[in-house]
C-alpha cells in the first residue's frame, strides 16, 4: 500500500498508462494538440466532467489524451484517473 501524507488530503498519484480513462484535475491555461505540427487551442474545448482516454505516453511526463473534440498533450499532473461507472 502506498503511504498517505497526512498533510495532503489527496491520495498519492498512481501512474497512468495507455488506455486509462482520465479527467482534468486542473483547468489548463491552453491546450496543445498532439498533432505532428502542434497548435495551441483554447481550454474550453474540454469540459470539466469529460472523460478522455490516454493514447500515448510522451517524454517529460506528457500524455496524449483523446477527448471528444480532439487529442491533446497534457502533463500527468493536470489529470486524474476517471472513476469507473457504478
Amino acid at each position: 500500500m502506498l503511504p498517505v501524507d497526512p498533510a495532503n488530503d489527496n491520495p498519492p498519484q498512481v501512474p497512468l498508462s495507455v488506455g486509462d480513462g482520465v479527467r482534468l484535475a486542473v483547468a489548463p491555461r491552453y491546450l496543445k494538440t498532439a498533432d505532428p505540427m502542434p497548435m495551441l487551442r483554447p481550454p474550453d474545448l474540454i469540459s470539466a466532467d469529460e472523460v478522455g482516454q490516454v493514447l500515448e505516453l510522451r517524454p517529460g511526463g506528457a500524455l496524449a489524451v483523446r477527448f471528444r473534440r480532439g487529442t491533446f498533450l497534457l502533463a500527468a499532473a493536470e489529470l486524474r484517473r476517471a472513476q469507473p461507472p457504478g
